[in-house]
């Protein structure tokens, strides 16, 4: 064998000696950058180091997980989520939210890691913070973070960003209420934009003024780009730039036609704005929105002037408008309303709407024809020619007015709509949530697919942690995740939906007072009602579905009247075998006699007090055409005139209706009885000034349409509002539950920190006459008022001095030494008890106001502080009345909240 010559490693320098160290490097930096001069380094803690011994008993991340297997050729199952809390370690899916596994973990973890949780393989991917482990960010599309709402989308590879602009040339025309500014020249170019100052060769000539002014920009021959309406005109709406745009295109800007933007108010210019980012894809990751705006805002002009702008604009210069068909889907009723509101703000001669209606079925008039650009349908018959709109390619975009009503996902409706595969979808609701989070999910859902992930997912990690938290006795673990996941979920819809209350009308509309009245029940309705509840068809109704709504429909009428039972037109909705059972009993003078129904009564006393001491005309409501009736009947004993829309109101003859009743005066035409279902919306009763709603809905968003009937553009008199309830029985059972829902849309929707201060042990109680002195709703709140209309006189105690009370300025606070400070500390601890969160905002805005205090008010100073507190002379005498059916009142002034 021939040996290879030996030849040294490359690592061993031959020519320097094995036991002399290697000479170190010279350096080769300046004197300026030498070790004197050298700056010590900045230490920064690496987000994936290992958690110190005191930050180990809570720590979050996210992980790989694979089911444990002997493949040679491993891999993962699925992403997760990790909790190491106090040594314990949880194992969750991030695609489903569900419990994959526990264990015990005593060590720290570091991205790379493996170990072994309930048979699952993990590995650790990141650290996760336990903020967006609370907030639920990991099991959303999206993370929904507060500036993420003014940022755009990320320019795709086809896109290139603009320019910089020289700041010293660039300025800025408007400013919107949320502080989102319209600059006019951030285009490609900094030119500014050139108008013809010569007139064109047409002025020239002798023509004759056209019918209608156009308000567009004549072209030039300038190359700069050129917006169809002048952005420089005062009071000019101008729409926020995209960020990017094709190669080889230019930025223009958007304006709004001057004929819409001059009507707009400022909430509806910040609306118009709002919609517009949303549908051009530049707030979130979707291109729906939602426009919550309660009633009487203008959602109607704020939505046409929208799709207007879409039709004849675009910020990408030189291209096609934004859309080229749009379709809007209302309810039936308001079919013709949109069409007026179109004719009304745009005219005929500027757009073509197609109405689709009975006498118009031919849809490819609107799908194949180039002269209708908006098709206007009710849901019913969406569904119908459903398969001839799928055909049209050139829908861009669908507004579902009352959206609400998709409430589930295999609604008909919904699922038309979705078959059109379009992308820009607006839902117009004043009340987008209305039972459950469910509901909300699903508009949600549908105006943006797939931003809050996999419904069952919603359901079980935000759905079920909000509503239990939102418990008296929830946990504090309960609170904190429960809260975190509430926040997230309103961070996140902030960037598509808009919610304005009326109080932004405040300035343009008279002062507004609610009362809800509890009325007490007579002495034959108790009986009557007390007789059903203890009769052997309470307790069979109690385990049989059918027959507890059965019997939830006899004590609704039970509350309105007793005759009710006897009208011959209960027969679709009741069994007669039941009323054969029922009206046994009840006392036969209760059957015949309207007096025996305590609502009635104070219905008389209020519109005798209305018709004889003011010059106004009032507005009843009620859910059933057979309380109607009765109302009927009594206005007709007393000689009032009256006009009257329910159900068999012909369509063609409601609008002529309303319109007699807003022109006529009180003599003619004194009171409106309206059918809540029939009447919808959009109905506009400003010819009266107050408006009574005999009966309540389980649904709080029919009370609040029927309630905005009056107070609305074009009222000039302050608007007096009554709910009668009777005390004690189902109506304030419902009402509390109203109460409850109305809590929770207010905390999604409205943001508001409120708490739910009734249990769902409280609400199950429906079938119980609670005849105590004050109305339970009071109770329940743990108010210490004692209905002086005051909110909290216990918390007064120390900002009156005595020279005060001595004076008899504060008449109805006791001294210090009259209280009984145990029972008070007492009451205290049970309502923190009973809400752990903030007390519910909504009833603790009104006055509490006792019946009793007023009558027995005898001083003039304390019949002048309750007639301020109750803000109503009408109802102010019937309160005084002897014999009066009111028990309680809870009244609430929109002047002396605004004050």
């Amino acid at each position: 064998m021939i040996r290879k010559p030996f030849r040294p490693p490359t690592f061993v320098r031959s020519d320097a000696p094995s036991d002399e160290p290697a000479a170190k490097k010279r350096r080769t930096s300046s004197d300026a950058f030498s070790a004197a001069t050298r700056q010590p380094l900045i230490s920064v803690q690496s987000p994936n180091n290992p958690p110190s011994d005191s930050n180990l008993n809570e720590c979050y991340y996210t992980v790989l997980w694979r089911r444990c297997t002997t493949k040679k050729n491993k891999t993962w199952d699925g992403d997760g989520v990790l909790a190491l809390i106090g040594g314990n370690a949880v194992l969750t899916d991030s695609d489903t939210g569900k419990e994959l596994g526990r264990g015990a973990c005593g060590r720290p973890l570091l991205p790379g890691s493996t170990l072994s949780v309930g048979g699952k393989e993990i590995e650790i991917d990141a650290t996760l913070s336990k903020e967006t482990y609370l907030a639920g960010r990991h099991l959303l599309k999206t993370s929904a973070t507060p500036a993420a709402a003014h940022h755009a989308k990320p320019a795709s590879a086809a896109l290139k960003p603009l320019p910089k602009i020289n700041t010293s040339r660039s300025s800025s025309i408007s400013s919107s209420e949320n502080g989102t500014r319209s600059v006019i020249n951030a285009a490609v170019s900094t030119d500014k934009i050139v108008l013809p100052t010569t007139k064109p060769l047409a002025a020239s000539k002798v023509f004759k003024t056209p019918v209608l002014s156009s308000t567009v920009v004549p072209k030039t021959k300038s190359s700069t780009p050129q917006p169809r309406h002048d952005p420089r005109q005062p009071n000019a709406l101008v729409m926020r730039r995209p960020a990017s745009c094709p190669n080889g295109k230019q930025i223009v800007d958007v304006v709004v036609d001057p004929v819409l933007s001059k009507h707009l108010r400022d909430h509806q210019r910040t609306g118009v704005q709002f919609l517009y980012e949303c549908v051009m894809g530049m707030r979130c990751d979707g291109e729906g929105a939602i426009m919550a705006d309660e009633m009487g805002l203008g959602k109607t002009l704020q939505t046409i002037t929208l799709i207007w702008t879409l039709l004849k604009q675009n910020p990408i210069y030189e291209s096609t408008p934004v859309v080229r068909k749009a379709l809007v889907v209302c309810p039936a009723g308001l079919v013709d309303n949109w069409r007026r509101e179109f004719r009304k703000w745009l005219g005929n001669e500027r757009i073509g709407v197609f109405v689709a209606d009975g006498k118009n079925k031919k849809i490819t008039n609107f799908t194949m024809g180039m002269v209708y650009n908006i098709m206007i349908i009710g849901y019913e018959m969406l569904r119908t020619v459903q398969a001839e709109l799928q055909k049209c390619n050139s829908i861009d975009i669908v507004i579902a007015d009352e959206g609400h009503r998709l409430k589930t996902a295999n609604n008909k409706a919904m699922i038309a709509i979705q078959s059109l595969n379009t992308e820009r979808r607006i839902i117009l609701s004043g009340t987008p949530l209305q039972n459950d989070l469910s509901e909300f999910y699903t508009a949600i859902d549908f105006v943006n697919p797939g931003l809050l992930g996999k419904r069952s997912v919603f359901k079980r990690e935000f759905e079920a942690l909000i509503m239990r938290s939102r418990q008296p006795n929830a946990s504090e673990t309960e609170l904190e995740k429960g809260d975190a996941r509430w926040q997230e979920l309103v961070s996140l819809t902030s960037q598509f939906m808009i919610r304005r209350t009326a109080d932004v009308l405040s300035k343009y509309l008279p002062p507004k007072t609610e009362h809800i009245v509890f009325c007490k029940p007579t002495a034959a309705q108790a009986a009557a009602y007390r007789n059903i509840l203890a009769s052997p068809i309470f307790a069979a109704a109690l385990g049989n579905t059918d027959m507890a709504l059965q019997l939830i429909s006899v004590l609704k009428k039970m509350c309105n009247s007793p005759a009710l039972l006897k009208s011959s037109k209960d027969s679709d909705d009741l069994p007669s075998e039941l009323l054969q059972r029922i009206l046994p009993l009840v006392a036969p003078n209760a059957l015949s006699s309207s007096a025996s129904s305590t609502k009635l009564r104070v219905l008389d006393s209020l519109v005798h007090q209305i018709h004889t001491e003011t010059k106004e005309k009032v507005v009843i409501v009620s859910n059933y055409t057979t309380t109607l009736d009765i109302i009927e009947r009594l206005l007709v004993s007393l000689s009032y005139s009256y006009l009257r829309l329910d159900g068999s109101t012909p369509t063609s003859k409601r609008q002529p209706l309303v319109e007699k009743f807003n022109r006529s005066d009180s003599k003619s035409c004194f009171a409106f009885l309206l059918s809540a279902k029939s009447g919808g919306v959009g109905l506009n009763l400003i010819g009266a000034s107050r408006i009574i709603l005999f009966d309540i809905d389980w649904n709080p968003a029919t009370d609040l349409q029927a309630m905005a009937r009056i107070h609305r553009d074009g009222q000039k008199l302050p608007c007096k509002i009554y709910r009668l309830l009777v005390q004690g029985a189902l109506d304030e059972k419902i009402f509390q539950r109203q109460v409850m829902k109305m809590a929770l849309a207010n905390a999604v929707v409205d943001n508001k920190a409120s708490a739910s201060s009734f249990s769902k042990e409280e609400l199950k109680d429906l079938f119980r006459l609670d005849e105590r002195e004050q109305p339970q709703t009071h109770e329940l709140l743990g108010c210490l008022c004692e209905g002086k209309g005051s909110r909290d006189s216990g918390c007064l105690l120390d900002s009156v001095d005595e020279e005060d009370m001595e004076d008899g300025r504060y008449p109805g606070l006791k001294r210090a030494s009259q209280i009984d400070m145990d029972r008070q500390e007492t009451m205290l601890k049970d309502r923190d008890r009973k809400s752990k969160q903030p007390k519910l905002a909504m009833l603790m805005e009104y006055a509490h106001i006792d019946a009793a205090h007023v009558k027995a008010a005898k001083e003039q100073d304390e019949v002048d502080d309750m007639a301020l507190k109750v803000n109503d002379d009408v109802l102010l005498e019937v309160l005084k009345e002897q014999g009066s059916n009111i028990r309680f009142l809870l009244s609430k002034s929109s002047s002396s909240s605004t004050e």
